[in-house]
C-alpha cells in the first residue's frame, strides 16, 4: 500500500525503514510508526489517518476540501447575520425616525451608519466568531448594527447592564461581554479616524500642527464610574454631571473643522477644568491670533475666550 511522499515508515524494533505503509512489521510483528517530515509529528501506525486529516502536508486535496467548507460555512453565517441587519430590534425600531435614532443613541440615522461603515468588518468578524463558538444554536445573538445601536445606548443613557439584559432578553454577562468587545472595537476602529494625535504621546507639551494655526475650542467631559468605598475617594472623584454622581474627567480641543487635535489624560471628577487646560500644554501655543474657545470654567486666562455675562460669545479676530 503506497503512502504519501511526505511520510516516513519505519520500525521502532528493527530500527529500519519500511518503504511501503504497513500496519506491522513483517519481520518482528511490530506497529509501525510514521514520520511527517515537513511537520516533524510522528506517531503509531493506528493515529495515522486522523493525522493525514489534519496535515497540509500529507493530504493538501483534504485542505483544500476544508477551506472550501469553512468559507462555505462563514458565508451562511454572513447572510444570517445580512438579513438581521434590517430586522432584528433595536435598530429595526430606532432607525424609523431620526428623532427616535437621536433619543436612544444620541446619533442620527446617517451618523450611526457612517460609525457602523467605521468598524463594520470588526463587528461581523465578532459576530461571525461568536456564532461560530456557541454551542448552541437557539442562542440568541445580536447584528452587527444592533451591537453597535445598543453600545451607543448604553454610553449616551448608562443603563444598568441588568435593564439591558431585560429589554433584550439576554443574560447579564451576555450584556456585559459584548459591551466590552464593542467598546473596544470602537475605540480601536473610530478614535484613529476621528482624532488625530501628537506623534510623540509621552510628551504633553508636543506641538500639534492644527494648535500652532488654528482658533480650538476646548470643553471637558466624564466618563461615569460607581461610587467609590472609600470616603475620601467620593470626594476626588465626584462629578455633579455624572449619572452616579462619580466619574473621571476628560478634556477634548478641537479646531474650526470639527477635527480632535488634543485628548488629555483621565483626572478625578473634582479637578477643574482650568487646572486641566493648564497642565494640558495647549496655553503655550497661544497668542493674540491663536485663542482659545471656552465655557464658563475656563475663565482666567489671557487668551482663552469665555461667555460674558450676557451669555453672547465673543472672539477676537
Amino acid at each position: 500500500m503506497h503512502s504519501s511522499s511526505q511520510v516516513e515508515w519505519n520500525c521502532p524494533q528493527c530500527e529500519v525503514t519500511i518503504n511501503e505503509r504497513l500496519t506491522y512489521c513483517n519481520n518482528c510483528k511490530t506497529m509501525l510508526v510514521w514520520t511527517c517530515t515537513p511537520s516533524q509529528k510522528s506517531g503509531l501506525y493506528k493515529n495515522y489517518f486522523r493525522h493525514r486529516q489534519r496535515c497540509n502536508y500529507c493530504a493538501p486535496e483534504l485542505e483544500q476540501q476544508r477551506q472550501e467548507l469553512k468559507e462555505e460555512r462563514q458565508n451562511e453565517r454572513m447572510q444570517e447575520i445580512q438579513m438581521l441587519y434590517d430586522e432584528q430590534r433595536p435598530w429595526s425600531e430606532w432607525s424609523l425616525s431620526n428623532n427616535s435614532c437621536t433619543q436612544h443613541t444620541g446619533h442620527d440615522i446617517e451618523q450611526v451608519r457612517q460609525l457602523y461603515s467605521f468598524c463594520e468588518q470588526s463587528l461581523v468578524e465578532y459576530c461571525t466568531n461568536r456564532k461560530q463558538q456557541a454551542t448552541s444554536t437557539d442562542i440568541p445573538y445580536l447584528s452587527p448594527i444592533n451591537l453597535l445601536s445598543v453600545t451607543l445606548w448604553y454610553l449616551k443613557h448608562y443603563h444598568a447592564e441588568r435593564y439591558i439584559a431585560t429589554e433584550l432578553n439576554f443574560g447579564r454577562s451576555t450584556v456585559n461581554y459584548f459591551l466590552s468587545a464593542v467598546i473596544d472595537i470602537l475605540y480601536s476602529c473610530i478614535c484613529p479616524k476621528l482624532i488625530s494625535l501628537p506623534d510623540n504621546m509621552d510628551d504633553e507639551t508636543t506641538i500639534h500642527g492644527p494648535e500652532q494655526h488654528h482658533k480650538l475650542i476646548v470643553d471637558s467631559t466624564f466618563i461615569a464610574i460607581h461610587q467609590p468605598e472609600d470616603a475620601e475617594e467620593r470626594k476626588v472623584y465626584y462629578h455633579a454631571k455624572s449619572p452616579t454622581n462619580y466619574g473621571f474627567k476628560v478634556q477634548i480641543a478641537c479646531d474650526f473643522h470639527h477635527r480632535i487635535v488634543h485628548v488629555s489624560r483621565c483626572y478625578p471628577g473634582s479637578v477643574h477644568d482650568i487646572t486641566i487646560l493648564r497642565e494640558s500644554g495647549l496655553l503655550e501655543h497661544t497668542q493674540e491670533n491663536v485663542q482659545i474657545i471656552g465655557d464658563k470654567g475656563y475663565v482666567g486666562e489671557q487668551y482663552v475666550v469665555t461667555p460674558k455675562k450676557t451669555s453672547w460669545w465673543s472672539i477676537n479676530n
